[in-house]
Formats: structure tokens, sequence, C-alpha cells
């Protein structure tokens, strides 16, 4: 349909016949496809990547949500709608660019994270797992939210105690979700406003280790 959000742009280091999994990066609000990669040595070095451009232009960068209540959020049944649209977008590109057995880990910031959560929910068996930096939740109920009671594929969600952009019940909505319908890592740090830091970056390099998403690292 003419209304379908599409990708038009992504930053790949994607080798065939590789036996480890592909990181599907999506960025924040007003951000691009060149926000993340440089993480992937902090938590993953040398695993292949996807970074996507999100399909709306906003400001100097791109949004995956066009209407929001405030700073890139969304809310209610307009947040469902929205990160539906967003997901499916990312669905297709994956299905156009990666192959079907390839496992896949995704890990997004602000509204990245929340579409990290949301694909899971969308389709819990293609993606192998989820890194939510700063993330939050649509609040109603996706196709996939049963199967995932199932499935309960492993999720980290960060986030930082001085994050002024969510209210505690939308953190503590996101950590309710995913306790019942992933196997939940959480980590909460002092200090951290809306931004990823260097313990967060140990604590997800530890959590991609323990899911066999990445070989130990040896310091």
């Amino acid at each position: 349909m003419d209304d379908e959000l599409r990708i038009g742009k992504a930053l790949t280091s994607i080798h065939a016949n590789a036996q480890t999994p592909v990181f599907l990066l999506l960025h924040g609000w007003g951000s691009n496809e060149y926000d993340l990669p440089d993480l992937m040595r902090l938590c993953a070095p040398g695993s292949d990547y996807a970074s996507l451009r999100a399909p709306i232009p906003y400001g100097p960068g791109y949004t995956w949500f066009g209407d929001w209540s405030h700073e890139g959020v969304p809310e209610g049944a307009s947040l469902d709608r929205q990160a539906l649209a967003a997901a499916k977008a990312v669905e297709r590109w994956v299905r156009d660019n990666i192959a079907a057995d390839r496992r896949i880990v995704v890990m997004g910031f602000s509204q990245g994270g929340l579409l990290a959560g949301h694909l899971l929910r969308v389709n819990p068996k293609r993606y192998m797992a989820a890194v939510a930096f700063s993330g939050w939740l649509a609040p109603g109920p996706v196709a996939g939210d049963a199967e995932l009671l199932e499935v309960r594929p492993p999720i980290f969600y960060g986030h930082g105690e001085a994050d002024t952009i969510f209210p505690a019940f939308e953190t503590a909505a996101m950590a309710d979700f995913w306790r019942t319908h992933g196997t939940l890592t959480e980590k909460t740090y002092p200090g951290m406003a809306h931004s990823i830091n260097m313990p967060e970056m140990r604590d997800v390099a530890a959590f991609l280790q323990g899911i066999g998403a990445v070989r130990p690292q040896f310091f």
C-alpha cells in the first residue's frame, strides 16, 4: 500500500554463510543509521550488523513515529498504531535483506528501544533476543503476545534513574511486561539521563555472551 512506511537506507556489514547473529540496530528520535554501529565494538566486536534509517525525516535526522505527545514519545492508541507500522516496515526490510535462517538480535535506543521489544511481540520466533536502551512499551495487545508466553525470548532493558523522558510508571510497565513475556535482564543506572553509559555497555556485553550471541571477550 502507498501509505506503508518503508526503510530507504541502511548501513550494513553482513557476511554470507556466517553462523553468528546479525545485530539489527534501530536509532532514536531525530538521529540516523550512523548513531549505533560504534557501540558494537563495546559489546559485540566483529559481529555482523544492519543499522536502519527510520523512514520519516525529522529535523537533521529521522524518526520512527510521525506524531507524538512530547519529545518523540507517542502515547496510547497512537503509539500502538505507529509502533506496529514501524515494526512492519522493519519486518519487510528484514525479509528482503537477511537470510531467513540467520539469527537476529535487535538493539535499539529510545524509539528504537521500544521497537526492539515490539519486534519480538510482532514476530516472536524470528528474533533471537532484544536489547532495549531507554525504551518503553506500547500499551495495547500485539498479535504475538500470547506466543511470547511460550517462547520467552531474552531481553535486556537498561534505563537511567535520571531519565526525565519517561515517568516511573512507563519504565515499570516495560519491565512488568517482559518479566512475564520474556526472560528479562533489567538494569537501572544511577545518575544516567536518557542516554547510554559504559557500565550499561559492560552489562550488555555480559548479557550477549550469556545468551550465546557473541563469544566471550577476555581483557
